[in-house]
């Protein structure tokens, strides 16, 4: 099946862009994923890492979407596919933080 590996799941390729230790911000991008495979050349994700007065940090994210000429994508569609899965990946690193607060 084009822009799926054999075993059927989706190809997502990846490029770390940078990383701050000092700042705490990293940044890195999609640089093929069949989601949109025809309208989007790469998506480039930024970090950064704020601390909060209590203790904890809050993340801030920056995505941007280079996309192929007048191609057109759907914000549902980044909501479905890319909003659910960051979610998810916050919630596994919060329990795991959560459970190990001296990691």
């Amino acid at each position: 099946m084009e822009g799926q590996e054999p075993s059927g799941r989706s190809l997502l390729l990846k490029r770390i862009e940078a990383i701050d230790e000092e700042n705490l911000t990293y940044s890195f991008s999609l640089i093929e994923a069949n989601v949109w495979k025809d309208a989007v050349e790469k998506v480039t994700y930024e970090h950064k890492f704020v601390p909060t007065p209590e203790g904890g940090s809050i993340c801030k994210r920056t995505s941007t979407y280079y996309i192929k000429g007048d191609a057109e994508i759907n914000k549902d569609q980044i909501n479905d596919v890319y909003g659910k899965k960051t979610a998810g990946l916050f919630k596994v690193i919060e329990a795991y933080f959560l459970a190990n607060p001296d990691a």
